[in-house]
């Protein structure tokens, strides 16, 4: 197993890429903290799920935009697991609008939750991933913010912002042993793409650009991360791995 006793701390960890990251992660050996919003329903299955696999699971409700908040969460998982291996973070929200009509409150709230959530959870778990001389940070961006989506500005500039903090925070931990990676995946078949209204379009234009002509699963990324929470990934740092079947060629 690639993780066995591992133990995993996951952002949006209820549904889509988060849930499927969890069950991964549970099945390579690790013991994971999955933490949601508002889907306890989900989070708590998914919790039970991973029980069964003999992994220990604590599922906690988190708005990852309140620093002191995310503090609670992760000193809780420390001292449920004892010591933090692995920082997903993934949780995100999109409020779209042309940039010429968005309001504040659509450009703060996405930023505060796309970008300061990922600040909050690094903040509270680098520390401990510098004094143990071991750690690794996956953060979900998206090909979005590699190219910019027409609006699409508050998410594209939050995603963009992602890589640049990834970079710079896969230099300042290198030197004790941490690996700092981010993940972009293109279109992929979440609940966010299922309950849109939109669905069959958004499908429709982004089969124009995927070469590998299907809509990507959360499991297609959450493959990803597991390699990159493995000791496999041992000698990449500061990365940003595409998972969108060819869509952004």
């Amino acid at each position: 197993m690639l993780l066995q006793g591992r133990n995993a701390i996951v952002t949006g960890g209820s549904q889509g890429i988060g849930a499927a990251t969890s069950i991964e992660f549970a099945k390579e050996g690790a013991n994971v903290c999955l933490l949601y919003r508002k889907h306890e329903e989900e989070a708590l299955r998914l919790a039970d799920e991973i029980r069964k696999m003999g992994r220990k699971a604590l599922p906690l409700q988190c708005n990852i935009a309140s620093f002191s908040e995310v503090e609670k969460v992760v000193q809780t998982a420390l001292k449920e697991f004892g010591r933090i291996d692995i920082l997903v973070n993934n949780a995100g929200m999109n409020w779209d609008s042309v940039s010429w009509k968005m309001t504040e409150e659509q450009w703060d709230k996405v930023i505060e939750v796309n970008l300061k959530g990922y600040f909050n959870f690094t903040r509270h778990t680098a520390p401990l991933f510098k004094d143990q001389k071991y750690g690794k940070i996956i953060n979900v961006t998206s090909i979005n913010g590699m190219r910019g989506k027409f609006g699409q500005t508050n998410y594209s500039a939050s995603k963009a912002g992602i890589i640049g903090y990834t970079k710079a925070v896969a230099k300042e931990l290198g030197a004790f042993g941490v690996n700092v990676n981010a993940v972009a995946p293109g279109l992929i078949e979440t609940s966010m793409l299922k309950d849109s209204e939109a669905r069959d379009k958004i499908i429709d234009m982004a089969m124009n650009e995927i070469v590998l002509k299907r809509v990507g699963l959360p499991e297609d990324v959450a493959n990803l991360i597991v390699f990159l929470s493995s000791n496999k990934a041992r000698h990449i740092t500061g990365e940003v791995i595409k998972v969108d079947g060819g869509q952004y060629i």
